[in-house]
């Protein structure tokens, strides 16, 4: 990974995404401007929005008002937290970009040890809740997602879901985003051959409000799972993955029907093998499918454009 040296940064800019924090907003914001004060750098706090239904906007309005280091991005509905995050860093002027909760868990006094990581020449700085304050049903989970993905990306980290991070800019000018893709955000700035390290942080109960995520985020987490291994070894060269697949595929199916045609030619017939020559005929045409399939995707990833932003904002406070 890079090493070298980095120049000192200036500016910081906090993305905080929303949704339904209304009880939580004033303290976290008055938290947070303690913290970034006694850093002695300037700084500006980017809240986005992401479609509450409670009075989270209005609370939003009202604090930017009074303090023009304050931004929100207000989405005109519920996006998901990546497209709120994106949002963010798409507003960020900032050298170094931090990304925090809004729930009051995470404390922004611990803003200044990712201060010190990222001055040490990391690009990217993940929070480690060590003494996680949530129950388990979602401890448990979380420690198996984080032993999966440290063993199949090879990146040694504790905590591949927290919020808590810090960014160098570089590293958010190269990050996409979108779906629910921001569990694993190390993955992806791995890919790209960043430094990435980490850092123990107190993680808080929950006082006010609820947890925005289900049940179904173990499914979700599973294709996204899948997704994220796909993107960040075949984005590239989708050929290797289909046409690999497409050529085992075609040459089995063409080893069973070549000893199908060896049994007629010394038999006279093939006997009850018919479902094993059926089975030949369907791999040929699934491998010659495959393989066709990776031609068309390297012809997509060439002419690559993108999708629109995947979000729509609904007003902005600058």
């Amino acid at each position: 990974m890079r090493r070298g040296a980095w120049a000192i940064p200036k500016k910081i800019s906090v993305v905080i995404p929303v949704y339904d924090e209304e009880e939580n907003l004033v303290p976290l914001y008055s938290d947070l401007k303690e913290a970034l004060q006694a850093l002695g750098m300037d700084y500006e706090i980017i809240f986005v929005d992401d479609g509450s239904t409670d009075k989270s906007s209005i609370i939003l309005e009202d604090l930017h008002q009074n303090d023009d280091t304050l931004k929100a991005v207000l989405f005109r509905g519920n996006f998901g937290k990546a497209a709120a995050l994106t949002a963010g860093f798409k507003e960020a002027t900032g050298d170094v970009v931090i990304t925090m909760d809004g729930d009051l868990q995470d404390d922004p006094e611990e803003i200044s040890k990712f201060m010190a990581r990222i001055q040490e020449g990391f690009d990217l700085v993940s929070g480690w809740k060590y003494r996680r304050k949530d129950p388990l049903s979602k401890t448990i989970p979380s420690k198996i997602f984080n032993t999966v993905m440290a063993l199949f990306t090879g990146i040694k980290i504790h905590d591949f879901n927290c919020g808590f991070k810090a960014y160098r800019r570089e590293v958010i000018e190269e990050l996409e985003i979108y779906g629910e893709l921001h569990r694993f955000i190390p993955a992806l700035v791995g890919q790209k051959r960043f430094r990435i390290g980490e850092v123990k942080i107190e993680h808080h109960p929950r006082k006010f409000g609820r947890t925005k995520y289900g049940i179904d985020r173990f499914l979700k987490g599973f294709l996204d799972f899948m997704t994220v291994m796909f993107v960040t070894r075949y984005t590239l060269r989708p050929s290797h993955f289909f046409g690999m697949t497409g050529l085992i595929f075609f040459v089995t199916g063409f080893l069973i029907n070549l000893y199908i045609t060896y049994i007629r030619i010394t038999t006279g017939s093939i006997g009850h093998r018919f479902p094993l020559l059926m089975l030949g005929i369907l791999l040929i045409i699934l491998g010659f499918q495959l393989f066709s399939t990776g031609l068309l995707a390297e012809m997509i990833t060439r002419s690559h454009v993108k999708d629109d932003q995947g979000y729509s904002i609904r007003k902005k406070l600058k």
